[in-house]
């Protein structure tokens, strides 16, 4: 390989190892990695961790709610600037496992780092991760955890920017879509305290709307919606937006005039409605941001641990509201 990229054994290994102690020029770097795919080398992952000290397996247990194109565009920008930084990102399947004896399972793969969707994880769970040799424990959901590195996802700012553009038009008598799936109350709960939040003081009033994602489940809401007397909806995000909007047009309910809808996340399909609907555009944290706090805390891991609050949150008015 040293003979073909025109270099020798030394640099060879160093690029090979992305040796950061050694300054190597980019174009010998690219000859070096054309050299190896050239002749089908492939690294001996077990005997990088041992000369490292440590693996470059990135742990991403995967979230136990659905996972829609927001959160899915997000993972895959995390992936590639992760893979840039020369760490190999790994998927764990989180059935039948939960918070202390999830973070076992994790630990036994030895990874490096691991971030950790949504709530769950406990102090314990990240003890023992630390212990099994993870330089990183990161956290994304609604609150830190001792001892891990934090990104605070603040879904009631999503709440209440919806609350406070529904009174802004008008709007008094709110329901808020909850959602009753389980795995996502932690979402869920705190968009309702947002809506409640905007409106606090004020002449409008909220009501929850349980509601499970089934046509049959949004045809019965649909169907006494009248009674509700309700004038405006935050539907918890563009999916069951659609999915009551639609009811509600199936049984005759004028939208905006009798209710205003709007959802979250900003998806093209809201743009594809007729009505367009409104929705709060979400800001999720950058992919490149986070893996650069990944590395940070891998190469120094004494460190102590970084929070940040995330999830930046603005209306988009479209013609449902």
């Amino acid at each position: 390989m040293a003979r073909l990229a025109g270099v020798s054994r030394a640099t060879v290994s160093y690029v090979l190892n992305n040796t950061s102690a050694v300054r190597i020029s980019e174009p010998t770097r690219r000859r070096v990695h054309e050299a190896a795919k050239e002749l089908g080398y492939v690294p001996h992952a077990a005997a990088r961790s041992l000369r490292a000290g440590h693996s470059r397996m990135v742990l991403m247990p995967a979230p136990s709610f659905p996972v829609g194109p927001l959160y899915s565009q997000f993972i895959s920008e995390l992936q590639w600037a992760l893979g840039r930084l020369d760490y190999t990102v790994v998927q764990f399947g989180t059935v039948g496992v939960h918070g202390d004896e999830a973070a076992r399972a994790w630990a036994e793969l030895r990874p490096v780092a691991v971030l950790v969707p949504g709530s769950g994880l406990h102090p314990k769970g990240v003890t023992v991760l630390k212990r099994s040799g993870a330089r990183a424990v990161v956290t994304l959901g609604p609150e830190a955890v001792d001892g891990a590195h934090a990104l605070l996802m603040d879904h009631e700012a999503v709440g209440h920017c919806a609350g406070t553009h529904l009174y802004a038009r008008g709007r008094r008598r709110i329901g808020v879509v909850v959602p009753e799936e389980p795995c996502l109350g932690s979402f869920s709960t705190p968009r309702l305290e947002g809506v409640r939040r905007a409106l606090h003081g004020t002449d409008a009033t909220v009501t929850e709307l349980p509601l499970a994602y089934e046509e049959s489940a949004a045809a019965r809401l649909a169907a006494g919606w009248r009674e509700l007397g309700l004038d405006g909806v935050f539907a918890y995000n563009d999916e069951y937006a659609m999915l009551l909007m639609r009811a509600l047009q199936d049984e005759g309910v004028a939208i905006p005039d009798e209710a205003a809808v709007i959802g979250a996340d900003d998806l093209m399909l809201g743009r594809l409605l007729r009505p367009r609907l409104s929705t709060v555009h979400i800001e999720l944290p950058s992919g490149r941001d986070l893996a650069e706090l990944v590395d940070r805390a891998v190469r120094n891991p004494g460190a102590a641990p970084e929070t940040h609050t995330v999830l930046g949150a603005t209306v988009v008015h479209r013609d449902s509201s």
